[in-house]
Formats: structure tokens, sequence, C-alpha cells
């Protein structure tokens, strides 16, 4: 028999081990839970899927509106021709270089995250700056201009129909909120939808070629009126119809086997769409005179209206088609930049925030989507083209002056891909050229763009760097 105090020992021995026990399988279960709900964003990216980002995101409305653009301020087919050609080197050359970045800096942001970690904190937040005022909004917003040319406006001419603009968007900014995997599998079937609408343009201008019809060609370099203050504004066009190439970059954590994929898919995608637009533009020029072109609002209908006859009527839909999935993979990656920036500190905390059970970082895709409408309803095409250029190109010749930067900091950093010097040499020269030249060819356009990013400057030192205002203004903000 045990004594009263012996058995209040032994029930205490028992209610330890009881406790214990308890104690450490709660824990066990709470440590399995953890690691199999931690929320981050997914490798569901794989190699076609990153190619798809890319040519989806390039081919929009660029090769369906650029056109004219380039013509106009070239003045003939021959130079047309050149600068697409040229505009398609420079923009892989841009490509090739944020390859190595993405393969040597493997974080999510693109823009952002390089110019963090090579050329610091200020450059790279006024890039948020410009992204989320400025940059993608204008960009969008051209897109869906774009889009209500060729489907809204020969329903409803004279008549505007913003509203069909802003539901198009809305649909892009939900299908981005609700999962990756089903933004990715869409974004596949548009870019093969939008490629069919290529070939429908290139196809019969390649057999009316062929069977020598060639007169367009002719005097192909004569009554040229391209000067150099032209020039900014032709290569602007061109650029804007391939910009897009830069998006792998922004979700960088998402891609499947990154070192791997992110070169193959941009050398793959830039060669494919390079061809395509060249021989779309032949195409063009086969069928219509330059003065054609110049007079035409929308130039891949009056093609259609040409060639395709009876069939003229799916060109609209496909070009609607294509400025959706241009949409599509700008609100998949543009948001992860925002997100990449929140991450660091450099925009509030909320906007790193992700789905718990969607795993997409709703809250910064949420917050993108009243810019883009107010610039729908405020904005024009073509002045547009030129307000948010200035800023993408600005900050682009940065980011390569940052990867030179890199590689003499940081010899010794692993890169699985790596370019010749030359090839960021070149491209910087090339953005900062044809900035320069856009603040004396557009000055009211590019001017308001440039003052809208420093507008940045004063935000960065109250939200970012409070600490180094002077202790006056720092007594104020903190009253």
């Amino acid at each position: 028999m045990l004594s009263i105090k012996q058995r209040q020992t032994e029930v205490g021995r028992v209610g330890e081990k009881v406790v214990k026990s308890t104690v450490n399988r709660d824990s066990t279960f709470i440590s399995e839970m953890a690691s199999s709900e931690t929320v981050y964003l997914r490798k569901n990216v794989n190699l076609l899927g990153s190619v798809c980002l890319i040519v989806g995101t390039v081919v929009g409305s660029g090769i369906f509106i650029a056109p004219k653009g380039i013509l106009k301020n070239s003045g003939n087919v021959g130079m047309s021709l050149i600068i697409w050609l040229a505009t398609g080197i420079i923009s892989t050359f841009g490509a090739l270089c944020y390859a190595e970045l993405g393969t040597s800096i493997k974080k999510s942001g693109g823009h952002y995250i390089y110019l963090l970690e090579t050329l610091g904190p200020m450059p790279a937040f006024l890039r948020l700056w410009a992204q989320y005022v400025l940059i993608w909004p204008g960009a969008s917003s051209v897109v869906a201009l774009a889009f209500g040319r060729y489907i809204i406006e020969p329903f409803f001419s004279p008549c505007p129909a913003p509203e069909v603009l802003i539901k198009m968007v809305t649909f892009a900014v939900a299908v981005n909120c609700w999962s990756v995997n089903w933004a990715t599998r869409l974004q596949i079937l548009l870019t093969i939808i939008k490629m069919g609408a290529l070939v429908l343009i290139i196809v019969p201008g390649m057999i009316r070629l062929a069977s020598g019809h060639t007169e367009n060609f002719h005097k192909a370099f004569d009554n040229s009126s391209l000067t150099l203050d032209k020039l900014p504004l032709a290569f602007y066009s061109g650029l804007y119809a391939y910009a897009g190439w830069h998006v792998l970059n922004y979700v960088t954590e998402e891609i499947i086997d990154s070192k791997r994929n992110i070169p193959l898919s941009i050398i793959l995608s830039m060669v494919t769409v390079t061809i395509a637009y060249l021989l779309a533009n032949i195409s063009y020029y086969t069928v219509m005179t330059s003065q054609d072109v110049l007079e035409s609002n929308a130039v891949a209908m009056t093609f259609a209206d040409r060639t395709l006859h009876g069939f003229s009527s799916v060109i609209p839909i496909l070009v609607a088609v294509s400025c959706m999935g241009s949409i599509m993979g700008g609100c998949f990656t543009t948001p992860r930049m925002l997100f990449s920036g929140a991450r660091e500190g450099h925009w509030p905390l909320l906007f790193a925030m992700i789905h718990i059970r969607r795993q997409t970082p709703l809250p910064v895709v949420l917050l993108m989507y009243p810019t883009v409408v107010f610039m729908i309803l405020a904005g024009e095409l073509f002045g547009l083209l030129n307000f948010y250029s200035f800023s993408r190109w600005l900050f682009m010749g940065l980011n390569t002056i940052g990867l030179m930067v890199h590689r003499y900091r940081n010899p010794d950093l692993p890169r699985p891909f790596k370019v010749h010097l030359f090839v960021p040499a070149v491209f910087t020269g090339v953005c900062f050229f044809v900035v320069g030249m856009s603040l004396y060819s557009d000055p009211f356009n590019t001017g308001a763009s440039f003052a809208l990013v420093l507008t940045g400057v004063p935000i960065y030192f109250l939200v970012v760097q409070k600490q180094r205002l002077p202790i006056c203004f720092i007594r104020v903000y903190r009253k």
C-alpha cells in the first residue's frame, strides 16, 4: 500500500508525462502544419509557360498599331523596316542582359530588385514608384485603347465605350487573383491564338510577294523625312511593339529550373517575335502603300479587308485576344515587382501578403487596378506611348549600367549565363540616346513623365529614409 504522499507523487509524475506527451504532440503537429502550410509563391512556371509568358506579353497591340507610328516618323518603307529590325536587335540585347541578371540575382522583382542590388535603394524605389504611377498604367492603357480601336469603335463610332475596356482589365485582374496555374494556362492559350493572328497576316502577304507584287518596295528609301528629332519617336514605337521581353524576371522565384529556363525562353521568344514582326510588316507593305498605312487607324483591319475578304471579320477578334493576352501577362508579372518592394521595406507591408489558399499576391494585384482605369479614361493612345516610354527606357538603361557595376563588384559570383560587355554597353547607349533625344522631340509628354518620376524623391525620404530628414522635418512629420 502506498501512502497518501506517495500516491500524490505518483499521480504528479503521470500527469507530468501526459502534459509532456501532449505538448510534444502539439508542437510536432504545429511544426508539420507550418512546413506543409507555408505560404509562398510556388514554382509553377515551366519552359513552355515561360516562353508563352514572354511572347504573350510582347505580342500585344504593338504589331497592329506601331507600323503607323514608325512609318510616320521614319518617312519611308525602307527605313521603317530597318527600324523594326534594329529595335528587335536592341530588345534582344536588353533581354540577354536581363537573362544574366535573372540567373545571378535569384530574387523576383525584375528592374526593382536589380537596381536595389546594384545601384542602391533610391534608384530602386524610384523605379518602383514609376512602375506604379506611370509605367504599368500607361502600358496597359495603350493596349486597352488599341483593343477599343479594333473592337469597340467599329460598332460604337463615334462614341467611345471605356466601360468595356475597364471590364477587360477587370477580368485579367480577377484571373490573376484567383490562381497562378489558371493564369499560366490561359496565357498559353492566348499566345497560341495571337500567333495564329500573325500567321493570318504573314501568309497572304508572302503569297502575294511570291507572285511578284513588289511594286510597294520600289524606291523604298525615297522621300525620307527621318530627322534626328523624329528618330527617338520612331524607336519608341518599335521598342513599344517589342516591350515585355523583361517580364520573366519579375517572377524569377516561380520559374522551374530558372538557371536553364530563363535564358533559353528569352532567346527562343525574342528570335520568334523578331522574325514574326519583320514578316508581318513585309506583308503589310506588300498589300498596302505607305499612304494607306498612314491613313489607316487600324492597320491590320485594312490589311484583312484587302486580303481575307469574307474572313476579315475574324481579325478584330484575334487582335482583341492578342491585347487580352498582353494585359494578362502584365497583370501576372508587374505586381511581383511591388510585392518584392514590400518585402524589402520599400512599399507597405500589406502588399507582401499572399492569399493563403490561392497562393497569389492578391493585395498587390488589386492595388494596380485603379491607376489603369484612370489612365484608360484620361489617356490618348500615342501621347500615352511617349509619356510612359521615357521612364521605362531611362530605368532600363540604369539597369544595364547596374549589370556592369555588379560584375565589377562581384567578379567571383557564379553566373550561369553571361553576355559579352559589348551587349550591355550598346543597349545602355541606345537607351540614353533615345531618352535624351525624346526630351527634345516631345518635351511635354516626356518632361511630364520625368517630373512624375521625381515626385518619388520626397516620398522616398518620407517613407523609407525618414531618419535622414532634417530634425525640423522629422518633428513635423511625427506630429
